[in-house]
């Protein structure tokens, strides 16, 4: 089964996971039980520290601070799951609870 990225972008929140609205957070919390309904199955799921703990090592090699791009946005949290189809895919997507950011859906590749 085909299995695809699901990268959660949010703006960052300065309290972090403590300022994140408790039915935002209620409704992450129960999005499991709607995709394992949907029949697609959690590979592995990860929420992310904030970015103040990132390093980006550019290509000279300098290791800078922060995400490794100029965004608005940090990726907050990533899955992974195996659907049917990048339909199924997206249908899971759209379960996920966004306050002012997006979910992106990326196949990943088959090795």
């Amino acid at each position: 089964m085909p299995q695809y990225a699901i990268l959660i972008y949010e703006k960052e929140l300065p309290g972090g996971v403590a300022d994140i609205p408790p039915e935002v957070m209620e409704a992450n919390l129960s999005a499991g039980e709607k995709i394992a309904a949907m029949g697609v199955k959690v590979v592995h799921e990860q929420g992310l520290q904030s970015s103040a703990e990132t390093r980006t090592i550019r290509k000279d090699g300098l290791v800078t601070d922060g995400p490794f791009l100029e965004a608005k946005e940090v990726i907050a949290g990533f899955f992974v799951i195996e659907a049917a189809d990048l339909d199924q895919a997206i249908a899971v997507g759209k379960l996920l609870p966004i306050m002012d950011g997006a979910v992106e859906v990326r196949p990943l590749l088959e090795m």
